[in-house]
């Protein structure tokens, strides 16, 4: 923990927030335990120009307090949840609508200073207005939820499927409610943790196996004539459940590759020239999936509540953040941090 200069007035197309909530996610903690690894270092971000030490923190809520030159679509006073990918506009995926996968992405808190502090700078196009109804508290869990809203959105149309998540942590809960709204037939989760069960029964999984005490791949196609399910969504990003994900689903069914892998996996190409499978990768988010997510909030049909495992105030990030987290990742999904300043 350091004290630092407050960020200066915003420049044009930029806001400053006041920060409200931000949570802890997966990232920050793999930066914290053996960092730098998403931080540049020897070499300025290509986007932002930033290297070496940063301000953490990406999943956040807060208040408008200032806004640059040119900016039209907040005001200050307005309650946001931004979007953490920034990027260029100009590459072929931003022209393409698809900024997630910038060609020279930068991710607030990773790429440029975050919002574990006080007040954060970004720029003003990622700010998504909170509408009435959706809390800060909420609000703060809409860009972790909106990763798996897209995961879902990328699989195509679920209606009436077999669904396999791998994984009930924060992501594979989000993937998991946005399948039950987008209409799944039946989910099944993949978890070994005894509390990440119940949270995954809590959010509407329909049965949850422990891969650890059974023959996953032989169980789900069991319950399925002997196919296999008909989506897979891998939300964990290790080396074996990368490949799970593929042997899970039926012939022409579809595995979508949510997690953030570490490491390679050993992978048989055949499995898929083989057998028409199609394995999908995601990253990230648009504002678009803010928006739905936001709705599905407001509704019901998404719940953040659950999620929720911790609150705390930043000067307890250290202790009860982040080595809270390394202890005990079993019992803790999300904790969210509040500066207070």
């Amino acid at each position: 923990m350091e004290t630092v200069p407050v960020p200066p007035f915003p420049p044009a197309g930029w806001v400053k927030i006041k920060v409200d909530w931000c949570g802890i996610c997966g990232s920050d903690l793999h930066e914290f335990v053996a960092g730098p690894i998403f931080i540049p270092v020897g070499a300025p971000h290509p986007l932002t120009g930033k290297q070496g030490s940063l301000i953490l923190g990406h999943e956040f809520t807060g208040r408008v307090v200032e806004v640059g030159d040119g900016v039209s679509n907040v005001r200050v006073g307005d309650l946001v949840a931004p979007d953490a990918c920034q990027h260029c506009g100009e590459c072929v995926t931003c022209r393409a609508g698809r900024y997630n996968v910038c060609e020279k992405l930068a991710f607030t808190g990773l790429h440029n200073d975050g919002a574990f502090a006080a007040y954060v700078n970004v720029p003003a196009e990622l700010c998504y207005v909170l509408p009435d109804g959706v809390s800060a508290e909420d609000g703060a869990l809409i860009e972790p939820l909106a990763t798996g809203f897209k995961a879902v959105r990328e699989a195509g149309t679920i209606l009436g499927e077999t669904v396999v998540i791998i994984g009930a942590g924060t992501i594979g809960l989000g993937t998991l409610m946005s399948a039950r709204a987008a209409g799944a037939g039946r989910i099944i989760v993949l978890e070994m943790s005894a509390a990440r069960t119940a949270k995954a029964r809590e959010c509407g999984a329909d049965i949850v196996l422990n891969p650890r005490e059974c023959d996953a791949v032989a169980e789900v196609k069991a319950m399925t004539g002997g196919s296999g399910a008909d989506v897979s969504f891998e939300c964990v990003g290790n080396k074996l459940t990368g490949p799970l994900a593929v042997d899970i689903i039926r012939n022409a069914g579809r595995a979508v590759i949510v997690g953030i892998f570490e490491e390679p996996s050993e992978f048989n190409f055949f499995s898929l020239s083989g057998t028409d499978k199609r394995v999908i990768g995601t990253l990230a988010y648009t504002l678009s999936d803010f928006q739905g997510v936001s709705a599905l909030l407001r509704n019901g049909r998404l719940k953040a509540g659950p999620m929720i495992t911790g609150r705390i105030g930043l000067e307890e990030i250290v202790d009860k953040g982040f080595w809270e987290l390394v202890n005990n990742k079993d019992e803790n999904i999300k904790i969210l941090v509040k500066p207070g300043a």
